[in-house]
């Protein structure tokens, strides 16, 4: 669970359990434990090959007996891999990519994760023969915000790409296309920053028809803003054909999409977050798909003041505790094997270095508060996630950004990293899940690690993306 300055009550991780497994030792081990469903294989993951079209595996979920997660049948879009050479040989391409990436006050990168996940659709226009005329956005500014220009971004990229990329200093206008006129067959032109223009997130007609001006096709790679509709994301596509998905897009909905509807099983889902209220469709989604629910983060204090057990000052959402007893009872009527803590580290003061001790998630002090999941909660983790053949996770197991309470959360991508490597597949959901594989250094054995924060949540709720859905449909092969 990710910590806020203005939430001091932001705490972490608790779990019950009324029944007993064959596996556990102790009696209060798991909260809710009910029998695995029968556990079979549903079908191949995800491929892990970049080109691996969602198109064709979306295809062979559609002919599985497994059911598919809402919005499936829209996700098979046309990509970019779809293009032949001679699609794109001398075509000015506009790439709407997720370049937002963070920066010091020196306006130095201080991680350029989303720029080298661009460089593989970008690299294979280039290739082709293609112009590139990139797009992006960086922070929230409100109107031209010096700090906010993608300037910076121009070194790092050229480094990745291996070509010299030219950087505009507005995303539209006279100049613009002029520098435009001037690419040559595999240059690389990057735009001024998209948001500095109000007309973006509002989708304005015009201002899209404006961007759409620029080239001959689109390639959506910006998964990271693919939920919203913006011009760059969504009107563009109105005046550019083909629309197609790029590399990394296509591979977050083969993964997103793909290896949860079709998953090999045990599948387990873990789902981490400080309130129940920001995953609530998430929780109920994962529970029509999966085995095995793990749930941990602030959000659990919910759940256990729901079963009637003293939380002290956790973080409570008072008025989803009906909502928590709901989802209790659908794991239970699903043959899910929801696990919650058993035991749990609190902490007198939300900071790092509040005094602490671990106790039983019935046990919770009043005045203390649950800043990490303890070392019981940890081992049935474990123990559960070693029967698995899926993982998707979601959310931290507490407060990770203090080290003192990131034991729960670096032992799950820990374990996660040694799944990996016998072959589960992993897949890390976006948001502080991203920065805890990071923190840990095992980013890097996952088998996916979603680039977006929004877009992952949405998706995994069976939300179908604007961004997403105004891209070319796959063209259907008989099967």
């Amino acid at each position: 669970m990710a910590s806020t300055a203005a939430s001091p009550a932001f705490c972490a991780i608790p779990k019950i359990s009324t029944t007993t497994n064959r596996a556990s030792t102790s009696a209060t081990r798991l909260l809710l434990k009910t029998p695995l469903r029968s556990l079979g294989f549903a079908g191949a993951a995800a491929d892990p090959i970049l080109a691996h079209h969602v198109a064709t595996k979306l295809r062979s979920f559609k002919s599985s007996s497994a059911k598919p997660l809402r919005g499936v049948a829209s996700m098979a879009k046309k990509s970019v891999g779809d293009l032949t050479a001679a699609d794109l040989k001398g075509k000015k391409v506009f790439v709407r990519a997720d370049l937002n990436v963070p920066l010091d006050d020196n306006q130095n990168i201080t991680d350029d994760t989303r720029i080298r996940a661009a460089v593989p659709t970008i690299k294979h226009l280039i290739s082709n023969g293609a112009k590139v005329i990139l797009s992006s956005h960086l922070g929230r500014p409100k109107g031209v915000t010096p700090k906010f220009s993608l300037g910076p971004l121009v070194p790092r990229l050229s480094q990745l790409l291996g070509v010299s990329v030219v950087k505009a200093d507005d995303c539209i206008g006279p100049e613009v296309e002029k520098l435009v006129t001037s690419l040559s067959e595999g240059d690389v032109l990057l735009l001024e920053n998209v948001r500095f223009y109000k007309e973006e997130e509002k989708n304005d007609p015009e201002f899209a028809k404006k961007l759409a001006s620029l080239a001959d096709i689109y390639v959506n790679d910006a998964f990271g803003t693919a939920h919203r509709a913006h011009a760059s994301t969504e009107g563009v596509t109105k005046f550019l054909k083909p629309s197609v998905a790029g590399f990394l897009l296509q591979k977050e909905l083969d993964y997103l999409v793909g290896a949860i509807s079709n998953p090999k099983r045990p599948f387990a889902a873990i789902v981490g977050g400080s309130k129940v209220s920001s995953k609530i469709g998430v929780i109920e989604s994962l529970l029509e798909k999966c085995d095995i629910l793990l749930l941990g983060g602030g959000m659990i204090f919910t759940f256990y003041k729901a079963q009637g057990l003293s939380v002290g000052s956790s973080l409570v959402e008072e008025d989803k505790l009906d909502l928590a007893t709901t989802l209790i009872e659908k794991a239970k009527a699903k043959g899910v094997s929801l696990l919650l803590p058993s035991d749990v580290v609190v902490a007198d003061k939300f900071a790092p270095d509040a005094d602490s001790k671990i106790v039983p998630a019935s046990g919770i002090p009043d005045g203390w508060m649950g800043l990490d999941i303890g070392p019981d909660s940890i081992k049935t983790f474990n123990d559960a996630l070693e029967t698995t053949k899926t993982v998707i996770w979601n959310g931290p197991m507490g407060v990770f950004e203090f080290d003192k309470f990131a034991v729960g959360t670096e032992a799950v991508a820990k374990k996660l990293a040694e799944l990996s490597g016998k072959g589960v597949t992993t897949i890390i959901g976006g948001g502080d899940s991203v920065a805890a594989v990071e923190k840990v250094g095992v980013a890097d054995v996952m088998s996916h690690i979603s680039t977006g924060g929004g877009a992952s949540l949405e998706l995994l709720e069976g939300k179908e993306l604007p961004g997403v859905l105004a891209l070319e449909e796959a063209v259907p092969v008989a099967v």
